[in-house]
């Protein structure tokens, strides 16, 4: 068997991924530099609370939006945004590995766009369901509504995968199941948090999308529909 003594004993991530941690990666190291005082002065120390205000997206927003006819564009930004800021880099450090690690398995299947379509459209689902479900004061921050979009991707490969083998269907499903009762855990020990929502919101637009933007995805699709 042959051995290239050159090659990486770990595989490159895809471009894809570097492109959507990098910012995330990025936008940490400027807060998490700023609050420990290297950086910025003692102004920096405040500076990931005004982010998250600044980015932050807030429940209601889509109601005010919708009965006022406003849309400012830094609300709208907002639900792009509010994926790269986080309330700690512990916070940060699970977005990232998460990210890292079931996008580099999605990015090996899916093209680059589809992969950057599945991230943002599961972040924008899940701040807009969200924004409409939710009341109080809490802020939706972090990207954990965009990851798990990317999980809806993964469990749409699996799904597909286990359909072709005619294996349990429902095994696809095992990792969303674990990590919503990690939620439920958490929320029994330290109180509910409404982050669930645009959670599980970007799961299910994950998995939705990917019968549209995996390969042959679209075709496949309308196949099964002139067969009905």
């Amino acid at each position: 068997m042959s051995h290239e003594p050159d090659a990486s004993p770990i595989n490159p991530l895809p471009p894809v991924i570097w492109i959507l941690a990098l910012p995330m990666i990025a936008m940490e190291a400027v807060l998490a530099l700023g609050s420990a005082g290297f950086v910025g002065g003692s102004e920096a120390i405040g500076w990931r609370l005004v982010a998250l205000s600044d980015y932050g997206v807030p429940p209601l927003l889509v109601r005010w939006m919708a009965e006022t006819g406003q849309f400012p564009a830094e609300h709208l930004l907002r639900f792009v945004a509010y994926s790269f800021v986080h309330t700690s880099l512990m916070h940060a450090l699970f977005a990232l590995v998460f990210l890292l690690a079931i996008g580099n398995m999605v990015a090996r299947v899916f093209r680059p766009w589809a992969v950057v379509a599945l991230f943002f459209g599961s972040a924008i689902a899940g701040a807009v369901v969200f924004s409409v479900a939710v009341s109080g004061q809490h802020l939706l921050v972090g990207g954990y509504p965009a990851v798990y979009g990317l999980i809806g991707a993964y469990t749409f490969l699996l799904w597909v995968n286990l359909v072709h083998t005619g294996g349990p269907q429902m095994q696809a499903f095992t990792l969303i199941g674990f990590l919503m009762g990690i939620q439920l855990l958490w929320s029994l020990l330290f109180g509910p948090q409404p982050d669930w929502v645009a959670d599980l919101t970007g799961f299910v637009t994950g998995f939705a999308l990917s019968f549209v933007v995996s390969p042959g995805g679209w075709a496949r699709m309308r196949a099964k529909l002139r067969h009905k």
